[in-house]
């Protein structure tokens, strides 16, 4: 049960002035459902404007707030360009305020001829005549614009305003309860940082710049706090100590011997085995690095131990992928491995869920079928999570729940993460790390050329398929919304098709999964050549004859992302090429980043250069499901506060008396304030 000083925050938007179900949809597309969302929802930048007494005090480019008064209305002739009013100051000069489109109607209204005006806007010169074009505030009072001298602009989506979302920001911080202080007090002194929900007031205001840090600081705690919680909870736990004894791992015949990297992993693993709490440990391997060998040898240290092990995937594609790999190189071995996802029905399901129930299975790869009500183990040891990022603790914490005891967990990712996030996203985890790869890969040769190439980058396309390869062309970006992105890709698309007919496939976010399978399978399987996708879908497909990916706009992603599209490709004996296509102007961030890939195939190195060009705030590309799991610090803001914050949450464990003193009973709070509560309902067990 949420503590009761929070209700007020955790009501619906609806409850607010104003808020309707027109307003509700635009509000609902920025994540902003409840009060305490809004609160949260922090302005991206001010704008700070200076009072000026006449246009001559005021400089070209310079945002101010005057007082002039309307002397001429000007329509467009023809009813085309723009809507004019001029209007004169208190020295007689004269300014445009220009409108553009629909605008004109509310400049009739405002403006009218001879009466007094406040206006704030930016001043330009337009020939030999100063202007205002759309100017942000007209009010007939001057309090009304003096008072907006330092105005905070917020992130919009279709439907709002400025001033309507900074209503109800300051609506929503009306209702904003005191709170008791839950960070450490001697750090809390030393920082300088305001009370909490001064914090907040401040932060919307923009005049306080430590306003921000606090507020960032705080969800930094909550997560460091959950995730020891998580781990706490976890070595608690009663797990089974897992020691097998080679029998069935001295059988495989792999077709090439194991990395440094792979052998030290496995070996780790090995020793959390044996120990009596669970196992919690996370495995980063950039792409084509073998994580896939090396849960297979985990998951054959618990068989040979007598238990059962499941591989959870979070696609349909992926778990079927891991089903056949798994299966083939585990042959020689002579375990029984099956394949769950949600599609199987009928007997073919009984006969899985009867010999997951005997114990006749000892490997199970699947979706999150895996893990339904429905389905039980005879003896489960261990778990293994590929792609850990898309599955939740609350996930994690359910799977847990399927041994007769609490199985080993390895999680998988092969998205390599700075350390520093490291920590954020993974802090109740050990850590081990693929860093080498596997030998016979040859490097992926990267190429970046300009988009002005197009004719020729197509020829090339199709004197790549003339060899029987396959290719992908990844689009772009073009906004934060899925439909700019759909309409490229569709476009795109319908001139590729164009081209080489029935041998392209498109696949995007918004298409119904059975018609995106179905264009992957026929990818998969051969039958389609190229396949053109937005990033909505990270490709994670294994087609080892697939040796070239397009990338559309490559200055429009973060560099993790390009590595991850750039690893689609490689996957066979064949050499691979990654073309990056340009836009004609680029940005130094932009160029740095290209450069970069050109450079390096180290997906760790690249993970930190990319925290390091994205630090300052910078954050290009759209947030990617696993870049952070944070709304309110950005990439800078966890690198600079994040070790603090976990030495506090330690110290809270530790020293002060957990969530049971003072100070924990206020970091409760904190934990159902930023969502966390998981780690509150860890707490209820024990």
């Amino acid at each position: 049960m949420r503590p009761e000083a929070l209700n007020p925050l955790f009501v619906e938007t609806d409850a607010l002035e104003g808020v309707g179900p027109k307003l509700r949809k635009p509000l609902e597309k920025l994540g902003l459902t409840r009060v305490r969302d809004l609160i949260y929802h922090l302005p991206e930048r001010f704008v700070s404007r200076r009072a000026v007494e006449t246009l001559d005090d005021a400089a070209e480019g310079e945002q101010i707030v005057i007082a002039l008064t309307p002397v001429e209305h000007r329509a467009p002739r023809l009813g085309r360009g723009p809507y004019r009013v001029l209007a004169q100051d208190s020295a007689g000069n004269i300014c445009a305020l220009t409108y553009f489109g629909r605008a004109s109607f509310s400049a009739r209204k405002q403006l009218p001829v001879g009466e007094k005006r406040w206006v704030a806007g930016k001043l330009d010169r337009f020939g030999d005549m100063l202007q205002i074009v759309h100017p942000d505030h007209v009010e007939s009072e001057s309090g009304a614009t003096l008072g907006r001298l330092n105005e905070p602009v917020y992130g919009l989506s279709e439907g709002l305003t400025q001033p309507r979302i900074a209503g109800l920001a300051q609506q929503a911080l009306a209702r904003v309860p005191d709170l008791p202080e839950w960070i450490e007090p001697a750090h809390f002194d030393r920082a300088g940082w305001p009370a909490w929900r001064d914090a907040l007031q401040l932060a919307h205001k923009g005049e306080n710049p430590t306003a921000r840090d606090r507020l960032a600081y705080d969800e930094l705690l909550a997560n460091s706090l959950a995730l020891m919680l998580v781990r706490a909870d976890n070595r608690r736990r009663k797990g089974q100590p897992l020691k097998g004894d080679g029998r069935l791992r001295g059988k495989l015949q792999l077709p090439f011997p194991l990395t440094g990297a792979q052998k030290r992993s496995i070996a780790e693993i090995e020793g959390d085995l044996v120990q009596d709490a669970p196992m919690l440990r996370l495995l980063q391997g950039d792409v084509g690095a073998g994580k896939t060998v090396v849960a297979l040898y985990s998951m054959l240290i618990a068989n040979e131990a007598g238990k059962q092990a499941a591989l959870l995937a979070p696609t349909e594609i992926l778990a079927r992928q891991h089903y056949e790999t798994i299966r083939s190189m585990a042959a020689p071995t002579g375990v029984e491995v099956a394949l769950l996802t949600g599609r199987d029905k009928g007997k073919a399901r009984e006969s899985i869920l009867m010999g997951l129930l005997d114990g006749s299975i000892d490997i199970v790869v699947g979706t999150h079928a895996i893990f339904q009500d429905t389905v039980n183990y005879k003896d489960l040891g261990l778990v293994v999570i590929d792609e850990q990022h898309r599955f939740g603790v609350a996930q994690r914490l359910q799977l847990a729940n399927k041994g007769k005891q609490t199985p080993h967990t390895l999680a998988m990712t092969a998205t390599p993460i700075p350390r520093t996030l490291t920590l954020a996203q993974y802090g109740e985890m050990d850590v081990s790390r693929l860093d080498e790869m596997p030998p016979g890969r040859k490097p992926i040769i990267t190429r970046v050329t300009s988009m002005d190439r197009m004719d020729e980058i197509v020829d090339g396309i199709a004197r790549h398929l003339e060899t029987g390869q396959q290719a992908f062309w990844v689009c772009p970006m073009v906004h934060e919304s899925e439909v700019a992105d759909l309409a490229a890709a569709e476009a795109r698309y319908a001139a590729l098709k164009e081209r080489f007919g029935d041998a392209v496939v498109l696949v995007h976010g918004q298409l119904r999964p059975e018609e995106k399978d179905a264009a992957m399978e026929r990818f998969v399987a051969g039958d389609a050549k190229l396949m053109v996708a937005t990033t909505v879908i990270e490709v994670g497909v294994d087609v080892p004859n697939a040796t070239l990916v397009v990338v559309e706009q490559a200055e429009q992603f973060g560099l993790a992302q390009l590595h991850q599209l750039r690893g689609r490709v490689g996957r066979g004996s064949e050499q691979a090429v990654c073309l990056l296509l340009r836009g004609s102007t680029l940005s130094e961030t932009a160029k740095r980043r290209l450069a970069l890939m050109r450079e390096t195939q180290d997906g760790f190195r690249i993970a930190e250069e990319d925290l390091e060009l994205r630090g300052g705030g910078e954050l290009l590309g759209t947030r990617q499901s696993g870049d952070t799991p944070f709304r309110v610090a950005d990439l800078e803001q966890i690198t600079r506060l994040l070790p603090a914050a976990h030495a506090d949450a330690r110290l809270l464990i530790e020293r002060d008396g957990g969530l049971a003193s003072k100070r924990g009973q206020a970091a409760r709070l904190l934990l159902y304030l930023f969502e966390r509560d998981w780690g509150v309902q860890l707490l209820r067990g024990g």
